[in-house]
């Protein structure tokens, strides 16, 4: 990497992208091979706090880094350790915190902060650092749309403004288009490097590696193959509105897109959350409203999708729908039982409601995988036969083959991995309901097919009855509750979305419906998928008329062909 580079790294869970991420401020030391850091050989130990002074490094999971009560102090711990001036310390940690809108956040406790919101702080220490190289392993998988924006932009700002060198893990295409590289590991080696429109270039080749392409990409592909004069190596809907106005002119009303399979509004709702109200540290004077509003409906069978800024409410909302909070304002009722009622018995609750948290990896304690996988089913006196066969379909349903991962050490596993375990362990439950907190985040593109490919088959064939279980187990189809700050994956797969800000319920309805409305979802701190950006950039440029939103590139194609004269 040479100083001033913008690199960002691709690769499958367990490629090996964290593994060398370690090495680059002497986190690890290499059994093979040499690192070096400026002129320091990472091996001498007299240099490490030199390399460590001009190595930052935010992990993947924010928990690993916190240190401090406050987020200010926090904050400011790294240049404390650097012997800063104190005045300097507390101009940086401002200068910081704003660059991640965490200010008015300042004297939170870490702990009370969502997943997102802890992120920004762990950034915020290492931009206080201000290294001369800045190391990011997938720092902004749990942050909404926004705030992934505005800390990218803050990290290509300190890149192209101040030449600090930049090494970005990271699953999502299109934050590696802002590189000025793109380097793509698998099994432990590099297998691509190069210019990101000469990696993404590289379609099938990236799909054998289990990666992906950035949706405009994948839409200039399509448009190439019907007319072999459109180019095909477009990186940003900038390009594709420039691309299309080069070979177009207005076309006639496209055709209507092809939405989720409707659910009947006839359907049993099975959770209804009406004016739903929290607050943490009740009567303390750290007291913070989590949510103050919130309205959700849950049909049997459906898949719901939550979406919502970092901090907005959506995770605290969710755990109230098995009983791990009970409402302190307004309703719940989750399969005919008050969560309001504290004769509720929530244990036999949890057993038909699983849910996966945001940070997985933190509901694993068994030494082995299939321990951990079959605790649940243990605990519902299934015999041995019966635990094992549960085991064997929930850890292939999440993409890990049971013979390979039954007897792995379940902390020896990848951040990715760990995230499938858990996720199989709810699942070996065979729960009516499955509510899951950011699943996708820290999974490679092929590990999110996989996920949302077991789902989905889950949901459209549901399972045989169990046994043990209560009556009417036997059933159409997994019901799917699914916060996500992936715009692209929910306006896929779900019947209908729920918007949450500031606590409260402000949009719902079908996808189509929800992100038609990108000016508001932007002021909300959201965004749309790639492609319905795309073709709303087309219509403000005038190559395409008012319609409906395009979902997925499929729709999306379709609607640009009708904008393409024959000169192609």
């Amino acid at each position: 990497v040479q100083p001033g580079e913008y690199v960002a790294i691709l690769g499958h869970n367990g490629s090996g992208k964290s593994t060398l991420a370690r090495h680059l401020n002497a986190l690890l030391l290499p059994t093979e091979g040499l690192v070096f850091v400026k002129d320091w050989n990472t091996q001498n130990a007299a240099h490490v706090l030199d390399i460590r002074s001009t190595v930052g490094m935010v992990f993947q999971n924010p928990d690993n880094q916190m240190v401090a009560t406050i987020v200010e102090e926090d904050v400011a711990f790294g240049p404390e350790n650097l012997a800063v001036p104190h005045a300097e310390i507390m101009a940086r940690v401002d200068w910081a915190l704003e660059r991640v809108d965490m200010l008015a956040e300042r004297k939170r406790a870490p702990h009370l902060l969502s997943g997102g919101q802890k992120q920004r702080v762990c950034i915020a220490g290492v931009l206080a650092m201000r290294p001369q190289v800045l190391v990011l392993d997938e720092a902004t998988a749990l942050l909404d749309p926004l705030g992934r924006r505005e800390v990218l932009a803050t990290v290509y700002r300190l890149n192209t403004e101040q030449g600090v060198t930049v090494v970005a893990i990271t699953h999502h295409m299109e934050e590696a288009v802002e590189a000025g590289r793109v380097v793509v590991m698998a099994d432990g080696r590099i297998v691509l490097d190069g210019p990101p429109r000469e990696v993404f270039s590289q379609a099938e080749r990236l799909h054998e590696l289990h990666m992906d392409v950035p949706q405009v990409t994948q839409l200039a592909a399509a448009l190439h193959r019907s007319w072999p004069g459109f180019p095909a190596d477009l990186l940003t809907s900038a390009e594709l509105t420039a691309a299309v106005r080069d070979h177009s002119r207005p076309a006639a009303a496209p055709p209507a897109p092809v939405g989720a399979p409707a659910i009947s509004e006839e359907g049993e709702i099975i959770i209804e959350i009406h004016n739903l109200g929290h607050d943490y540290m009740l009567g303390t004077p750290l007291a913070v409203a989590g949510c103050t509003g919130v309205e959700l409906s849950v049909r049997r069978g459906e898949i719901v999708g939550v979406i919502g800024h970092t901090g907005s409410g959506k995770s605290t909302a969710i755990q109230h729908l098995n009983g791990l909070m009970r409402p302190q304002r307004g309703e719940v009722h989750v399969l005919g039982q008050d969560l309001a009622n504290p004769r509720t018995d929530v244990r036999a609750l949890r057993r038909r409601v699983g849910l996966v948290f945001q940070n997985p990896e933190a509901q694993l304690f068994e030494q082995y995988v299939g321990d951990d996988v079959a605790y649940g089913p243990r605990n519902l006196k299934l015999d041995r036969e019966n635990v094992r066969a549960r085991v064997r379909r929930a850890m292939e349903a999440v993409g890990l083959g049971f013979e390979e991962f039954k007897d792995r050490i379940t902390f020896s596993l990848s951040g990715g991995q760990m995230r499938r375990v858990a996720l199989a362990g709810v699942l070996a439950l065979e729960p009516e309901v499955l509510v899951l907190d950011e699943p996708t985040s820290g999974l490679d593109p092929e590990g999110r097919r996989q996920l949302y490919d077991a789902l989905l088959a889950l949901h459209a064939a549901g399972h045989a009855e169990a046994d043990g279980a209560p009556d009417g187990a036997a059933r159409a189809g997994l019901t799917l509750v699914i916060v996500s700050h992936n715009m692209e994956e929910l306006a896929q797969v779900c019947h209908r979305l729920f918007v949450i800000a500031d606590g409260r319920t402000v949009m719902s309805g079908p996808p189509s419906e929800i992100f038609a409305q990108a000016a508001e979802l932007r002021r909300l701190g959201l965004g749309v998928p790639g492609v319905t950006q795309a073709v709303d950039d087309l219509r403000l440029a005038g190559l395409l008329p008012a319609g409906p939103a395009a979902l997925t590139v499929e729709q999306a194609a379709a609607m640009l062909q009708g904008a393409l004269d024959g000169k192609l």
